[in-house]
């Protein structure tokens, strides 16, 4: 958007020197020939000028009262020129050059010159200036109180001698250098003198006396002019109309400074080099050697050049400019006063560099330029210039949010004693909504359009004029920039007060454009919106999504869950406005869908952190109509505090959301641990219950058509995500792995179904083996199982039990050797026994299940009993059908009885060696003498008792009694640590 007010073409221009006081010399007889300075006090500067009459001049100026007053006048010589004037205000004396000699003054002029008739024929004369960081190097003068002088073509070095009263002074000269001749000018700097002549610059050593060139000047130019700046401690060399500026070592230091003419004369003004030429004084900036603001004090003619007086003091607030016959003294104007001066001209950006320029500069505090820019932000709101003045606001740390409160809700409001009565400097209007502002200054600039065209100049923007934005725009415009800086001043460190004015303000912006995606983000996340102020704004205007999320965020969870019921009954009726759905307006029935399952997902968030049984059960029922799976996450939901009442949640949950009830209980038993049997029988029973439903509709839709199939089907797409695993695989692992369920229940309620592995489980639970074997050989003809549980029951008759009814039919069946394998695995056999039994006569007018009678001889056939493997073969049978297999079970039972044998004989044999070792030991025979010692406490055994232990250690029987009959001397203990002696066995 353009800016409604025009920029100041001169956008640099700014007010630095302000005029004082004048002073006009009567009669104008002669003309001021030198100028200068010193600050005697806040209230009172001393202007001394010097005339081409020979007479000196004091002044006395008051800043306070902008008073220039005549002190006194002295004649020094007559007929010759005051050339040169320096004060020495650390002695308060004066110094003044005129008829090529020094006169001596106090600093008022009282007493009458002192000429220092040592030095004749001077030609030029300069006082020190020593820099704070600056040491003495071989001159013996302490601080500035020293001077050079030339004379002829030398130059001399004075120091005076400060601690003499009046003026009485005594003089020291410190160096006496050979010089060049045409030195016209000259500045002392620390341990340098730069020199200029008319053919250019040098650069003496005070110390030394080595002199260089600087830069030469060219053939034709004016005379060579120097000034000090004393704020870096440099100096500025002119050439005709250019400065460069150099340090005390004659080295460039920054870029040049073009001025308008060849200047009279140049002096230092704070941040500033002014130069005077022809009744015009300018200001130049040194860094960007931009001219900053210029004053004519004297026409075009001004009858003779002008001088120019500073304080030496780079903080001086008095600036002097002496034309021939009159003196204007001048004030600088403080940085405060420069930059409201520039931002009443709308001068921002101008304002803004100054400010930063101060601030680099030390001249003004981080908190000054933080005031700035708030004050700048509030005049651009009021210029219509809403982003940069937020851009403003933002740099600014001091202003607080609740200053632009006024801008967004009419006074008075719940935080109008939070708004602080700051009025800065007075240069903005009081805060007032953004809609009163925006059409005050809209009228403003219909002001400005009528007196444009009347022919009246006016600071209206003529881009402005030729596409003037809408009233609309212009109000969008500073709603939007008013909630970036609300937005930024949210991850401010505020007071709860400001916090909560920052949010619901923020809230009633994100309203006036209907952003509502930032309404919910808002509402949603952490925040500090006052519910009251927003209740009816938001109800009456359709955004329930968004109350709802702010109930939820403010902790009024019923009230949340309230409106998200309401939303998802009457999602049709428009009461809501979701931005995230409006792709799918051309399905209307996906529409609804999905709209339904964000109320019941946004209810769910909110359900899932609640501990209120209550209110979790009150919201259930609808939650599990439009998605049970949400449903599951509420129920099951680790977020809340304290879990919910079990017996509650199961007397609540509708009997026809079995999925729901089943997937409660599973969390129960399975993720809390549950160890209560009532939650473990009511899920085992709800699995078999919907098992036996799953057969039923599986069996019907086998034996209906592709419409009855349709009719029949309960498939539920919502529920589909509840469970992967089919119900029946369900059923069978918790069968399996609970024992806390009741088995006979479960059993009378899948008595009359096909569910035979779960009757199996539930009958081994039970321990009716006889019924799991049948079960497993019989009805599910599983072998591998039958088998397997033989082997878990471990009894020797169970796998005879499977032979005998595979043998004892009619049914002739050949058995190769290569089909029972000679595997051995020693245990016992007796399920075995009875596997093979119900394998060989299996009942019930079933033929024998030969194979699995086989594969069951194949396995475990060696470790049968061949007599009841006999005695259960029928008599139709021919013997030599099984007889090769019958014979390799004889040879296994030889097999296995011969190695029995074996190993008990080996056994005796142990132990008849282990009674012979022992015998040895006890028969074993020590010899003690006088010389014997005890192993443990050294000391004679003689006739005492005394103990030996396996590993032929002695002990007396005291030690004894404290080690122990286990734990030698050594430390060995034996029952842990065995002593194994080989024996006859072995040796033999």
């Amino acid at each position: 958007m353009p800016s409604p007010m025009a920029i100041n073409p001169n956008s640099r221009a700014r007010t630095v020197l302000q005029p004082l006081s004048n002073f006009h010399l009567t009669p104008p007889t002669t003309s001021f020939r030198s100028i200068a300075l010193y600050n005697l006090s806040n209230s009172q500067t001393l202007i001394y000028l010097g005339t081409n009459s020979g007479t000196l001049l004091l002044l006395s100026a008051n800043p306070d009262h902008s008073t220039l007053s005549l002190l006194r006048s002295v004649t020094v010589t007559d007929g010759s020129s005051v050339e040169s004037v320096q004060v020495f205000g650390g002695i308060g004396k004066v110094i003044v050059l005129s008829g090529e000699f020094l006169y001596l003054y106090d600093s008022f002029l009282l007493q009458p010159a002192k000429r220092l008739s040592f030095l004749k024929g001077v030609r030029v004369f300069t006082k020190r200036m020593r820099s704070s960081e600056n040491k003495l190097n071989g001159l013996n003068c302490e601080g500035s109180n020293a001077f050079a002088v030339v004379v002829g073509n030398r130059l001399v070095l004075v120091g005076i001698d400060s601690n003499v009263d009046e003026l009485n002074v005594s003089y020291s000269i410190l160096k006496d250098y050979q010089c060049i001749d045409g030195i016209s000018t000259m500045v002392w700097l620390n341990d340098s003198i730069i020199i200029g002549t008319a053919n250019g610059y040098s650069l003496v050593s005070c110390v030394s006396g080595q002199s260089g060139v600087i830069f030469s000047l060219p053939d034709v130019s004016s005379l060579p002019k120097l000034k000090l700046l004393c704020k870096d401690w440099n100096v500025l060399l002119l050439v005709d109309n250019v400065g460069v500026v150099v340090n005390a070592d004659g080295q460039p230091v920054s870029g040049s400074i073009v001025f308008r003419l060849d200047p009279d004369s140049v002096g230092e003004v704070s941040l500033y080099i002014v130069a005077v030429k022809d009744g015009k004084m300018d200001l130049y900036h040194k860094k960007s050697g931009t001219c900053i603001q210029r004053v004519s004090f004297g026409g075009e003619s001004v009858g003779g050049p002008c001088i120019i007086a500073d304080e030496e003091d780079s903080e001086g607030e008095l600036f002097v400019v002496a034309s021939p016959t009159k003196v204007m003294c001048y004030r600088k104007l403080s940085p405060e006063e420069q930059i409201k001066d520039l931002l009443r001209k709308k001068n921002f950006k101008e304002a803004i560099s100054l400010v930063e320029e101060l601030e680099c500069e030390g001249e003004i505090t981080k908190n000054m330029v933080s005031f700035v820019h708030a004050q700048v932000g509030f005049l651009l709101i009021f210029d219509l210039r809403f982003e940069e003045a937020v851009n403003h606001f933002l740099l600014s740390d001091i202003l607080q949010p609740s200053e632009l409160f006024p801008f967004i809700m009419r006074d008075p409001n719940r935080w109008s004693l939070l708004v602080p009565r700051n009025r800065y400097w007075g240069l903005h209007p009081p805060p007032a909504p953004l809609e009163d502002v925006v059409g005050e200054g809209l009228s403003a600039i219909q002001r400005a359009i009528l007196l444009r065209k009347a022919g009246v100049e006016t600071s209206v923007d003529d881009d402005f004029l030729s596409n003037p934005p809408s009233r609309a725009y212009i109000l969008e415009s500073a709603i939007k920039s008013m909630i970036r800086y609300l937005e930024v001043s949210r991850n401010k460190e505020l007071t709860p007060s400001v916090k909560e004015g920052v949010d619901t303000l923020l809230m009633y912006l994100y309203r006036a454009i209907d952003s509502v995606d930032d309404m919910e983000k808002l509402a949603s996340a952490a925040n500090s919106c006052v519910v009251e102020e927003l209740e009816t704004l938001l109800g009456d205007s359709g955004h329930l999504r968004t109350l709802a999320f702010l109930y939820a965020s403010r902790g009024m969870s019923s009230k949340a869950l309230a409106i998200w019921r309401i939303l998802a009954r009457n999602y049709t009726s428009g009461l809501w406005k979701d931005n995230s759905l409006k792709s799918g307006l051309d399905d209307s029935g996906s529409h609804v869908l999905a709209g339904k399952e964000t109320a019941a997902a946004e209810a769910s968030k909110i359900l899932e952190e609640s501990s209120d049984a209550d209110l979790v059960l009150q919201h259930l029922g609808w939650i599990a109509d439009i998605n049970q799976v949400f449903a599951v996450q509420i129920l099951t939901s680790e977020k809340r505090e304290n879990q919910l009442p079990p017996d509650e949640v199961i007397a609540a949950i509708d009997p026809s959301k079995v999925e729901i009830f089943q997937r409660y209980l599973q969390w129960l038993i399975e993720e809390q641990d549950s160890c209560d049997t009532r939650f473990h029988t009511l899920y085992a029973l709800s699995l078999a219950k919907s098992t036996i439903e799953t057969l039923e509709v599986e069996t019907s839709s086998q034996n209906s058509d592709a419409g009855r199939i349709e009719e029949t089907t309960v498939f539920d797409p919502k529920t589909s995500f509840i469970f992967e695993i089919p119900v029946r695989e369900r059923l069978q692992t918790f069968l399996q792995s609970s024992d806390l369920y009741d088995p006979e229940e479960i059993l009378d309620l899948i008595e009359g179904s096909e569910l035979w592995w779960e009757k199996a489980i539930l009958y081994k639970k039970l321990g009716q083996e006889t019924l799991v074997l049948q079960i497993l050989a019989l009805k599910l003809e599983d072998s591998e199982a039958a088998e397997q549980y033989c082997a878990d029951i471990g009894r020797p008759d169970a796998y005879m039990q499977l032979v005998f009814s595979l043998l004892s039919t009619h049914v002739q069946i050949h058995i190769h050797s290569k089909d029972i394998c000679d595997l051995f695995s020693p245990h016992d056999f007796s399920n075995d026994l009875r596997l093979l039994d119900m394998y060989l006569d299996p009942q019930d007018g079933k033929e024998p299940m030969f194979k699995a009678a086989v594969r069951l001889l194949h396995n475990h056939g060696e470790s049968l009993d061949p007599l009841q493997v006999l005695e259960r073969l029928s008599s139709d049978m021919p013997l030599q059908l099984a007889s090769e297999t019958i014979l390799r079970m004889l040879r296994a039972r030889l097999h296995h009885h011969r190695q029995g044998q074996i190993v008990h004989n080996l056994s005796r044999a142990l132990h008849t060696d282990a009674r012979l070792a022992r015998l040895e030991e006890r028969s074993r025979h020590v010899q003690i003498n006088d010389e014997s010692l005890c192993d443990s406490c050294h000391a004679r055994l003689g006739t005492k008792l005394f103990a030996m232990y396996p590993d032929d250690t002695i002990v007396c029987y005291k030690c004894f009694r404290r080690q122990g009959e286990s734990t030698s001397v050594t430390g060995r203990d034996f029952k842990r640590d065995t002593l194994v002696k080989p024996g006859w066995l072995v040796t033999r």
